[in-house]
């Protein structure tokens, strides 16, 4: 493993009835850094995740978190990290910062309850009930019961489900805060802009298999094509190209010395989303 790694996984397997879910990974995830992992649903992701977090035990392979081998792992590893699942039932009648409070008791060395409630944007929310929340709030409440233990490392499933639009980008301002304190999270989303906007690098899984790791700009950088689009008589003409600078000189020459504008003129670049859907559905080995 590496000493910058906080976590490392070299030849990952797991399998369910004979069929392999997770296939020989290996990836690194270092200290401090924002890691997507994305993948569409039944690619070996939350498996992947659960034995990172201790839930799950792996067939094969060798699994390093914080330095600790996380199956069968002691209370004091598992207070160094933090996890935001997916879907969680809390005690419907227990108000917000009872719930903290709760959670905060199972740490030797919590951070303050109402430091956390303000972090996560509940403050105005802190007597309600759990009950009373709405959807976009109960996973802000999520955030902050993973948060209170002070962790070194936070894993984050789907994050952002059920936020609306603000509140997503205050989510992601609250992730980028965690990683200037130093934080390490392992971040999976069906949302391809927020990994684009959060991740440091992301990693790619189809079938089991790591298909491409990298950071944002990487991936989409090795894309080969970018798309020229421009109006002509009313029609749309698409241009793919892996040569826009060329093109684009051409096509502006050519409308100067017709004395014509070029309507509708867009260079397209690609975006993560983009390479995502090509690496998951197309032929790569």
């Amino acid at each position: 493993m590496s000493s910058a790694a906080a976590i490392s996984v070299r030849g990952l397997r797991k399998a369910y009835d004979g069929r392999e879910a997770v296939r020989g990974i290996d990836f690194d995830v270092l200290a401090g850094e924002v890691f997507g992992l994305l993948g569409p649903n039944g690619a070996g992701k939350t498996t992947t995740v659960e034995i990172l977090e201790g839930y799950r035990e792996r067939d094969g392979g060798d699994v390093r978190v914080l330095g600790v081998d996380p199956w069968g792992s002691d209370r004091r590893h598992r207070e160094r990290i933090g996890v935001v699942l997916q879907q969680s039932e809390l005690p419907p009648s227990l108000s917000v910062r009872e719930v903290h409070l709760m959670f905060a008791g199972y740490y030797a060395e919590p951070r303050d309850v109402d430091e956390v409630i303000e972090l996560v944007g509940l403050a105005e929310k802190a007597s309600e009930r759990v009950k009373t929340l709405s959807g976009g709030q109960k996973r802000r409440l999520d955030l902050g019961i993973a948060l209170v233990g002070d962790p070194e490392l936070v894993f984050l499933d789907e994050p952002t489900t059920g936020f609306d639009p603000a509140a997503r980008r205050t989510a992601w301002e609250l992730v980028r805060s965690l990683r200037s304190l130093g934080k390490t999270i392992l971040l999976t989303t069906h949302y391809l802009d927020e990994a684009q906007q959060l991740a440091d690098r992301v990693a790619v899984i189809r079938e089991g298999s790591l298909v491409r790791i990298g950071t944002p700009a990487e991936l989409i950088g090795a894309a080969p094509q970018v798309e020229i689009r421009y109006r002509d008589d009313g029609r749309e003409v698409v241009v793919a190209t892996a040569e826009p600078t060329r093109v684009l000189a051409d096509l502006t020459a050519r409308a100067v010395a017709e004395g014509r504008e070029l309507e509708g003129l867009e260079v397209r670049r690609p975006t993560l989303e983009d390479v995502y859907l090509e690496l998951v559905d197309g032929d790569e080995s």
